[in-house]
């Protein structure tokens, strides 16, 4: 273990120099991941509804950028970059229950998932997902999907829940891992902090994700056989799951099992216990990986399914401080005690008789 901590420190040193040398090297056929990397594009996930093309011309990327809503606002809304200015203290407090722009806990100066759309081998594309052709999300069962994603956005829109502990609280609000799987398996872009350091040794590699300090370790194996084997029990169920890779020709394969049972209700796209996410990464000139995932989870959806999109360098990694629940989850947890107290109050009043008092 330290002999691997070790050539991780040395590679990510060098990673820098390393990198367009060893590509250089191999002819433009290199299996070195080491750098600096960002996903940053405002793709979604699935394509949106009336979008009909995987991929589209520069000019209609374009187009289609501009017009992509941030943090539930248009990119182009004059009121959504205003909001970026310093709050005003004497503003005092918004009207309880309105749509105010100053009830949002973000503005343009914090958000920054990319001003594009997805690049991928110089194609610009309108969704991550390849197959199945329409785009969207094979869901099983599309009704309890949908009902499970309004009742989370209506609990982060007005915060109203019982906050037993602060295991209630969201796993990102815990700081235990990322939200929007940005850490995988399935790394996809997010709001902000795009940013990944890949250190790649002959035997592990290493994703060092900005959002938020996730380190994910793959150990890489000579054949495919061997790596599968290397599994943890099925009892075990790490955040980002239990992966393992090898090497196919120039493409460094990765194999997840057993993801969270937390993370895995609670990500972009749902996995059940039986899930199976394999990601493929391909080194396709000194300015472009290659990164396409395929899940397979028969409890979850009608078929397997396959998502694709490119990372490009990017200059540096910022530390992504994030501390659990801060001020904020003693806030939330004082505040649920308070409802309960009020409600206990409330319940506990005795009740005016009805009727005409002699």
């Amino acid at each position: 273990m330290a002999n691997l901590k070790f050539r991780v420190a040395v590679a990510a040193l060098l990673c820098g120099l390393a990198v367009p040398a060893a590509f250089a090297q191999a002819g433009g056929a290199s299996r070195d991941l080491t750098g600096i990397w960002s996903n940053a594009s405002l793709t979604p996930l699935a394509r949106g509804p009336g979008v009909k093309s995987l991929v589209v011309s520069e000019a209609e990327a374009e187009k289609m950028a501009k017009a992509t809503s941030i943090a539930g606002v248009p990119a182009d809304d004059p009121d959504f970059n205003k909001n970026a200015t310093y709050s005003d203290p004497n503003r005092g407090a918004p009207e309880k229950g309105g749509s105010d722009f100053g009830l949002k806990g973000y503005d343009s100066f914090w958000v920054t998932p990319g001003d594009h759309l997805a690049k991928v081998k110089g194609e610009f594309r309108t969704s991550n997902i390849v197959d199945p052709p329409s785009g969207r999300l094979p869901y099983k069962d599309p009704a309890g999907v949908a009902k499970a994603q309004q009742a989370g956005f209506v609990r982060y829109l007005t915060g109203n829940d019982p906050y037993i502990g602060p295991e209630s609280t969201e796993l990102s609000e815990r700081c235990l891992i990322g939200f929007g799987n940005t850490g995988g398996p399935g790394m996809l872009s997010v709001l902000y902090n795009n940013n990944y350091e890949f250190v790649l040794t002959d035997d592990h590699l290493m994703i060092l994700v900005e959002m938020a300090h996730d380190a994910r370790i793959i150990p890489i194996f000579a054949s495919a056989d061997a790596a599968r084997a290397a599994h943890k029990p099925n009892v075990i169920q790490p955040w980002l799951g239990d992966s393992v890779g090898w090497w196919e020709g120039g493409t460094l394969v990765a194999e997840t099992v057993n993801v969270n049972p937390a993370q895995a209700r609670d990500g972009s796209f749902p996995l059940s216990d039986k899930a199976k996410v394999t990601e493929r990464f391909t080194r396709l000139g000194e300015k472009e990986i290659f990164y396409e995932f395929i899940v397979d989870d028969p409890d979850s959806y009608t078929q397997t399914w396959k998502a694709e999109l490119s990372f490009y360098p990017q200059s540096r990694l910022y530390e992504y401080a994030c501390h659990e629940g801060n001020y904020g989850l003693h806030g939330i947890l004082a505040g649920a005690r308070l409802k309960e107290e009020q409600d206990a109050a409330a319940k506990a009043k005795p009740v005016k008789a009805k009727g005409k008092s002699k």
